[in-house]
C-alpha cells in the first residue's frame, strides 16, 4: 500500500479533503481526516475500522491516532455493544460548519458546504453559480460564458484561481476549462487601414473548418487571405452571434470611434464590488453588470462613464426612466443639468450625455442623429430585452464600449447568449453574497394560496377553459379581501400592488381608495404619483404591468402580487425586487387562487430567485366567502408562515392584460 491516494476517474465526485491526504497519512491521522470519515459513514459518530477504512491505513495504527486526538480533546469516545468503541468530535458542530468543496469534472459542477467568502469570490471568476438550497449548500455549473469572460491575462492565473477555490487540482476539469481558454482567442474583428472590418482567426485550419463553414455571403464579402475574411458593413453583430453559437466567442477589436472627450468627477463612492464590475469592464472593453435590484448597477455604470471619459448614450426601455437617468446623473456627479439631454416621445435633446428609449433609437426617422453622434459608450439598461426584435435595431449603434444592466438577463425564447453577444459577457456578483454584507435586503417571499371570493367565480372556472380560466383566477374577487388583510397585518409599510388586468386594478384601488397607475395613466400624473409615494406622499400605490420595468421605487417595503404569475422569471424577480433595498424587513406576498394552475405557476415563477438563495413560504388562507379571515397575525403585525416553497420549472402562460 502506498501513500498516495488513488486518481479519482472522471466519473467519480473529487472531494477537496482527498489532495491532503498523503501529506496527513505521513504526519498520522488529522481531524479534517476524522471530519472526512464522518461524513463518507453519514453520520457523526464511527468506529476505528471505518476511519481505517475511509483513509486506506491500519487499523492499529488509526487506533493510536484516535487515542492522541482524544487525549488533545477533539475527539470522544463511547463503549457500545456492537464494538469496543465509537469515536464523534467533542465539538459535533465542526462537522456542519466547516467549509466543504466537492468536484464533479465530468459534469463540470462543483458542491460547496459552507463556503468562506473567499471562495465564493474566486469561484465567481471562472464558474455560475446555480443554485443554492438555503442551507449553506452552493450548486456551481462550469460554462464555456464563465470560462471566456475569466478575468485572467493568462491561463496560469485562471488554474492558480480554480485550485485556490478547489484547494486542489483536477486534471480533467482543468484540461476542459484550458481548452474553452483556448477557443476564446481564435477570432477577433479589426478594423483595415483603408476603414473596413477584417474578420481575422489565429490559423488558417480555424478559419476554414469553422468560420467559411458557419458564416456565408450575407456575413463577409470575400477572403482576404487564408486567415482574414473582409466583413460586410453591418453584419459584425451577426458574426459574433453566430461563431458565439459555434463554440468561438469573437473579440471585437475594431478602431471604433470614442467620441468628444467628456470630462466629469464621480460624487459618490462605490462599494467594493461595485469598483470590481468597473475594473473588469475597462479590461474587457464590453459586458453585463448582473446584479439583484438595489445593487446599484446605475451608480456602476455611472462611474464607467467616468472612467472611460467619452460621449455616452444610454438607452432605456421607458420616459420615466430616461427621466429618472437624467436626475440621477445630475445628483450623483459634476456634469451640469445642460449637458445631459433626454431623447423621447416626451422631449427631443442631444447632448454629450443623452438618455433615449429603445423604440425612439431604432426608428428610422431617427437613426441617423444618433449615428451620426460618435459615442465613446453605449449603455443598455434593463438589457434582457434586447434579443427582441424591436430592442435588437439599437444594437446596430457602434461604439468602442456597450455596456448592458439587468437584475435578471433571463428570457424564455432561448436567445439569452444574444445579450452577451449583441453586448458583452457577464460581469456581477452573487445575490447571497450582497444580502450577506447587507448591501441589498433579502426579501421575505410567501406565496398565499386565497380561495375563491363568491361561488360564481369558482364555479364560472370549473367549466372555463384555456386563457378564460387563466383570467378568472387571476382576477379572484377574494384577492381583494387578501389585500386588504395583509395591509391591515402592515399598517405602517409603504406598499406596491401589482396586477395584470385593468379592470381588477381599478377594483381593488376602488376598494382601498388609492391610486391606479397603469399604461393609460398620463405622464404627468404617473411622475405625480411616483414622486408622492417616492417622498412618503402616499403609502399605497396599485400598478399594472408598467411597474414591472422602467421606474425607479426605492424605499418599497411590502410588495404584493395579486396576478400576474403566468408571467416569465424575469417579471417575478423584477416584482420582488422593488423591495430589495438596503434597509431591512423587505416583504413580498404573491397571492394564487386555491385548487388552480395559479399554484403551480406561482412556485415556478419565483424558482429563480429561490435559486439565488431568497427562501420562498407557503401559506394556505382559511376564509369562508363571507371573508372571514382565519390567518393569524403575530405580535409584529407579520402574517404567520408554516413551510418551504418547493419551485421548480418556469411558467410560461401570458396574460392578454393590455400595458
Amino acid at each position: 500500500m502506498t501513500d498516495e491516494q488513488p486518481s479519482p476517474s472522471d466519473d467519480e465526485p473529487v472531494d477537496s479533503a482527498d489532495s491532503t491526504a498523503a501529506e496527513d497519512d505521513l504526519t498520522g491521522l488529522s481531524l479534517s481526516q476524522f471530519h472526512d470519515a464522518c461524513q463518507r459513514a453519514g453520520r457523526p459518530v464511527v468506529t476505528a475500522s471505518e476511519v481505517a477504512r475511509a483513509v486506506e491505513r491500519a487499523q492499529t495504527a488509526v487506533s493510536d491516532d484516535l487515542e492522541s486526538l482524544a487525549t488533545d480533546g477533539v475527539l470522544e469516545r463511547l463503549a457500545v455493544s456492537r464494538d469496543p468503541v465509537v469515536w464523534f468530535p467533542s465539538e459535533l458542530e465542526d462537522l456542519t460548519e466547516r467549509e466543504r468543496v466537492v468536484v464533479f469534472p465530468k459534469r463540470r459542477e462543483i458542491l460547496v458546504d459552507q463556503p468562506e467568502q473567499f471562495t465564493r469570490a474566486q469561484l465567481s471568476q471562472f464558474a455560475h453559480l446555480a443554485d443554492t438550497n438555503g442551507e449553506g449548500g452552493y450548486r456551481y455549473l462550469v460554462r464555456p460564458e464563465d470560462v471566456w469572460q475569466a478575468p485572467h491575462d493568462s491561463f496560469s492565473g485562471l488554474r492558480r484561481t480554480m485550485r485556490q477555490a478547489l484547494g486542489q487540482r483536477s486534471d480533467a476539469l482543468e484540461d476542459w476549462v484550458e481548452s474553452q481558454w483556448d477557443r476564446a482567442s481564435q477570432f477577433r474583428l479589426t478594423t483595415h487601414p483603408d476603414g473596413y472590418t477584417v474578420l481575422e482567426a489565429r490559423s488558417p485550419e480555424i478559419m476554414g473548418n469553422v468560420a467559411r463553414q458557419k458564416l456565408d455571403e450575407s456575413h463577409v464579402h470575400a477572403p482576404i487571405s487564408d486567415t482574414e475574411d473582409w466583413v460586410r458593413e453591418g453584419s459584425e453583430a451577426a458574426i459574433k452571434r453566430t461563431l458565439y453559437e459555434a463554440g468561438y466567442p469573437v473579440r471585437d477589436d475594431r478602431d471604433l470611434e470614442s467620441g468628444e472627450p467628456l470630462e466629469f468627477a464621480l460624487e459618490v463612492s462605490l462599494r467594493d464590488y461595485q469598483q470590481t464590475w468597473v475594473d473588469r469592464f475597462l479590461e474587457q472593453g464590453e459586458g453585463v453588470y448582473v446584479g439583484p435590484p438595489g445593487s446599484g448597477k446605475t451608480i456602476a455604470a455611472i462611474a464607467t462613464m467616468e472612467r472611460v471619459g467619452g460621449e455616452t448614450l444610454i438607452l432605456v426601455p421607458s420616459r420615466d426612466l430616461a427621466r429618472q437617468w437624467a436626475e440621477t446623473i445630475v445628483d450623483v456627479t459634476s456634469l451640469d443639468p445642460s449637458q445631459v439631454g433626454q431623447y423621447h416621445g416626451g422631449q427631443k435633446t442631444i447632448r454629450p450625455v443623452t438618455v433615449a428609449t429603445y423604440q425612439i433609437a431604432g426608428m428610422d426617422r431617427h437613426r441617423s442623429l444618433f449615428d451620426e453622434r460618435e459615442w465613446g459608450l453605449v449603455v443598455f439598461d434593463e438589457c434582457q430585452h434586447v434579443p427582441s426584435d424591436v430592442y435588437r435595431r439599437s444594437t446596430h449603434l457602434q461604439s468602442r464600449h456597450r455596456l448592458g444592466l439587468s437584475a435578471s438577463p433571463v428570457r424564455e425564447d432561448d436567445r439569452v447568449a444574444e445579450i452577451f453577444t449583441l453586448i458583452g459577457p457577464p460581469i456581477g456578483t452573487d445575490w447571497e453574497a450582497l444580502f450577506e454584507a447587507g448591501f441589498v435586503a433579502e426579501p421575505e417571499l410567501e406565496i398565499r394560496y386565497v380561495p375563491w371570493g363568491d361561488d360564481e367565480h369558482g364555479n364560472a372556472y370549473g367549466s372555463a377553459d384555456g386563457r378564460e380560466r387563466y383570467r378568472l383566477a387571476a382576477t379572484n374577487p377574494g384577492k381583494v379581501q387578501e389585500v386588504r388583510y395583509l395591509l391591515a397585518a402592515h399598517p405602517n409599510a409603504r406598499a406596491l400592488v401589482f396586477v395584470d388586468y385593468l379592470e381588477q386594478g381599478r377594483d381593488i384601488a376602488a376598494a382601498l381608495d388609492v391610486p391606479f397607475l397603469s399604461g393609460e395613466t398620463p405622464h404627468l400624473e404617473r411622475q405625480r404619483l411616483l414622486d408622492a409615494f417616492r417622498h412618503d406622499e402616499l403609502d399605497t400605490l396599485v400598478l399594472s404591468r408598467v411597474g414591472d420595468e422602467g421606474i425607479d421605487l426605492p424605499s418599497a417595503d411590502l410588495a404584493i402580487v395579486a396576478s400576474g404569475l403566468g408571467g416569465s422569471r424575469r417579471q417575478g424577480t423584477q416584482r420582488a425586487g422593488r423591495t430589495m433595498r438596503p434597509a431591512g424587513g423587505a416583504l413580498m406576498y404573491v397571492l394564487a387562487t386555491r385548487g388552480t394552475r395559479e399554484e403551480e405557476f406561482a412556485r415556478r415563477q419565483l424558482q429563480h430567485l429561490g435559486r439565488q438563495g431568497v427562501t420562498v413560504r407557503e401559506e394556505t388562507v382559511e376564509r369562508d366567502l363571507e371573508g372571514e379571515d382565519e390567518a393569524e397575525v403575530d405580535a409584529e403585525g407579520g402574517v404567520d408562515t408554516e413551510r418551504d416553497a418547493e419551485t421548480d420549472g418556469d411558467s410560461t402562460a401570458t396574460s392578454d392584460e393590455p400595458s
